[in-house]
């Protein structure tokens, strides 16, 4: 967030590194778990939505092909929205809130709810929803090759639930996928912080979209769109890698137990095996 919204003319840090080693160096190692709060709130309901409605929407569609998994999974993207928008935007004003200082001289915000409460007070459910659209546009497709990616690797893999490796196949699909959903469109989602930051200070920049991507071209050119994406790929295999072996493996154990017997996730791959 920091790299994607940080003036180009004053640039507090020149790349993933550097950042990180600032943020320790000025605002102690607390510095990088700013915003903590509001993931930790809303991702327990977004994963639970997202794999929800991906294996229920591929159900619907009846047939586990290419193209249904890429649309189970864009609409699975598409209405965790209505979660993510806020989270992301309480996440972005305490990620910004005392950026260089060790000890914050001004204190907007005491965490994410406090944050949230104050923008709704001043700005109404628009304020609360601010970037939504934006968050629409990168959540919706990104998800589709989220899900198209998993489906698509652990075939190739061979991922069978007697595998010994079966393991690490999840996490290495799980971490690709994560990869190939942010590159997808990582463009759109530099535009929805710089929206979502606006407006920090009292000072509001853009009028929307278009006019962000405009501006934000204008002065700083094509890489613009690429700011911070070392360190989102950085987070993103990991963080991927866990949540959908973690979500396949504890699906495969309830399928063995025979305790959800219709049962029938999303990730875990149709084809004939035991997985």
């Amino acid at each position: 967030v920091r790299l994607q919204v940080q003036n180009v003319e004053k640039p507090l840090y020149r790349g993933t590194f550097h950042c990180f080693q600032s943020i320790i160096k000025q605002e102690s190692a607390f510095g990088l778990y700013k915003g903590i709060g509001s993931p930790m709130m809303g991702l327990t309901f977004i994963n639970a939505l997202v794999f929800g409605v991906q294996g229920n929407t591929l159900r619907a569609l009846g047939k586990d092909t290419p193209l249904n998994q890429f649309l189970a999974g864009s609409a699975a993207g598409a209405i965790q929205c209505v979660i993510c928008c806020p989270m992301e935007l309480a996440k972005t004003r305490m990620q910004l809130q005392g950026t260089g200082e060790y000890k914050l001289k001004t204190k907007n915000y005491k965490n994410s709810l406090d944050c949230l409460i104050k923008i709704y007070q001043k700005e109404g459910l628009r304020g609360i929803n601010r970037g939504m659209v934006s968050t629409f546009i990168r959540e919706t497709p990104s998800f589709g090759f989220y899900f198209l990616t998993y489906d698509c690797m652990t075939r190739y893999l061979g991922c069978e639930a007697e595998d010994s490796y079966v393991i690490p196949k999840l996490l290495f699909s799980g971490g690709m996928s994560g990869i190939v959903s942010w590159l997808s469109t990582y463009p759109m989602d530099v535009i929805k912080s710089r929206l979502q930051a606006d407006g920090v200070g009292g000072v509001t920049q853009y009028s929307g979209i278009l006019d962000c991507v405009r501006k934000s071209y204008q002065e700083e050119g094509w890489r613009v769109f690429t700011r911070g994406l070392t360190s989102t790929l950085l987070r993103a295999f990991p963080v991927n890698a866990a949540t959908f072996a973690t979500v396949t493996v504890f699906l495969m154990y309830m399928k063995s137990e025979d305790n959800l017997p219709e049962c029938e996730p999303g990730p875990v791959i149709h084809q004939p095996s035991s997985l």
